[in-house]
């Protein structure tokens, strides 16, 4: 992986207002997804159940409720990449096992339809 930020080992951060409440440690990636341990800190208890109804919602492929935990998620979260800088949007799963999987963009995902 050329990008720094897909590197083995990288870490992620994901952010509840100015607190930082997970950590995503990259171990692989399946296109265009990225695949990281989560390392849940402080703040992560309030976000785990929206997290478990969204891996249920995929699992079940009821794609609306999935559609509505993204949106919570989005509303209440924000991910910072490994060198600090904010990334401007991400659709991001973790899952009751610990690891997590991600997309990201440098712009808004409704932004790239146009």
């Amino acid at each position: 992986m050329a990008n720094t930020n897909l590197t083995t080992g990288s870490i992620w951060r994901l952010h509840h207002g100015d607190r930082e409440i997970a950590r995503l440690t990259v171990t692989g990636a399946d296109m265009p997804w990225i695949l990281a341990d989560a390392e849940a800190l402080a703040g992560f208890d309030e976000f785990r159940a929206v997290f478990a109804e969204q891996e249920r919602a995929v699992d079940e492929e009821d794609w609306d409720r999935a559609d509505a935990c993204h949106d919570r998620i989005r509303s209440a979260l924000t991910m910072t990449f490994p060198g600090g800088g904010s990334v401007a949007e991400f659709m991001l799963r973790i899952h009751g096992d610990g690891t997590a999987g991600w997309r990201w963009s440098d712009e808004a995902f409704d932004a790239l339809d146009e």
